[in-house]
């Protein structure tokens, strides 16, 4: 083997590793902003979550005017409310989620009081607190929504080849859906 050939043979060497090298560093820094996007979007979720949550004392003062001896719901609310800032400062997406799903339940309750007080249907206060909870219940799915399908671009890209090993790697691991409880997903009986 003449000298020359030893040239190339480590000069392809040195560009094989370089290419490789280079295709690792690409990847690591493709799932390092993805893993920021999820939890960019989870930071969203949690926003609105805290935005609903400030609001529910005010629409409970509201209807508490009107329904006084209906203290077991407003109790169920409070206790709701403090297990979802629970679970939002333990950063648990299923116990987010879980909480989620039963402070929505106190709130169907809190809503099926309404319907029994007409004047309080037609409260200006109420209705623009109805109409501003509405608002965030949306913002709430969109933030779900966009934070579900960053996760599922995360951990989609995670489980293919060679990908995992650079996640492996880097300490980035597959994340957690913020998924509607059985609770949420059943239909409610609508009676006339």
């Amino acid at each position: 083997m003449g000298k020359n050939t030893l040239w190339i043979v480590l000069g392809l060497v040195v560009v094989l590793v370089l290419m490789v090298f280079s295709a690792f560093v690409g990847t690591f820094n493709n799932l390092q902003v993805m893993d920021e996007s999820v939890t960019s979007n989870w930071a969203q979720v949690e926003n609105q979550l805290k935005r609903r949550n400030d609001l529910i004392p005010n629409l409970v003062e509201t209807v508490k005017g009107y329904a006084k001896h209906e203290s077991t719901v407003f109790t169920n609310i409070a206790d709701a409310r403090s297990k979802l800032s629970g679970a939002m400062n333990s950063q648990n997406v299923k116990e987010v989620a879980k909480s989620t799903g039963e402070l929505n339940g106190a709130l169907s309750r809190l809503l099926l009081i309404v319907e029994r007080y007409p004047e309080l249907k037609a409260d200006k206060q109420f209705i623009g607190l109805q109409d501003e909870l509405a608002g965030t219940e949306n913002r709430i799915a969109v933030a779900r929504r966009d934070y579900n399908e960053s996760v599922k671009a995360l951990n989609a890209r995670i489980r293919t080849f060679p990908t995992n090993i650079v996640a492996a790697l880097s300490g980035i691991k597959a994340r957690e859906y913020f998924e509607v409880s059985e609770a949420e997903k059943a239909v409610p009986a609508v009676k006339f």
